[in-house]
């Protein structure tokens, strides 16, 4: 993280939420990744999106997480879609409920935008389960 930043409480505030929503590693790696052409990005996305929208308190973060699974679904924005669904789990969203919401997008998206879509969650429900299964194996073997 760059260190003028450090003071700046809405850069504060979305860096914690963005850490909790999308996982500390992922954004500490983009962070660490950054440099003088994309930090203004990594900046902007943190105070703006992080800070001053998902720190607002007029929704919980599961519907921000359905939001988030519809317009990044309509939009075929593969990549963020993946990091979403793993992050709509994160925000107590059950797979049955992730899976509703992309047959909702079907209709209104497009069904081949909301196949693609159940595609990566798939991939998402399979990493995650071959993560715990090797978290479980961990602990056993202590």
């Amino acid at each position: 993280m760059r260190p003028a930043f450090t003071k700046d409480s809405l850069f504060r505030k979305g860096l914690k939420i963005r850490k909790e929503v999308v996982g500390a590693d992922y954004v500490e790696r983009r962070l660490a990744a950054a440099n003088e052409y994309t930090w203004p990005f990594e900046e902007l996305a943190t105070k703006v999106a992080w800070g001053m929208v998902w720190g607002r308190p007029g929704l919980p973060r599961k519907v921000r997480s359905y939001l988030n699974l519809a317009a990044l679904t309509a939009m075929n924005m593969r990549h963020e879609l993946k990091l979403h669904i793993r992050s709509a789990l994160r925000n107590g969203l059950t797979r049955k409920e992730i899976s509703e919401a992309l047959l909702h997008c079907a209709v209104y998206a497009g069904v081949p935008k909301a196949l693609d879509a159940l595609r990566l969650m798939q991939e998402v429900f399979d990493e995650v389960d071959a993560a715990s299964r090797r978290g479980k194996k961990g602990r056993s073997a202590k």
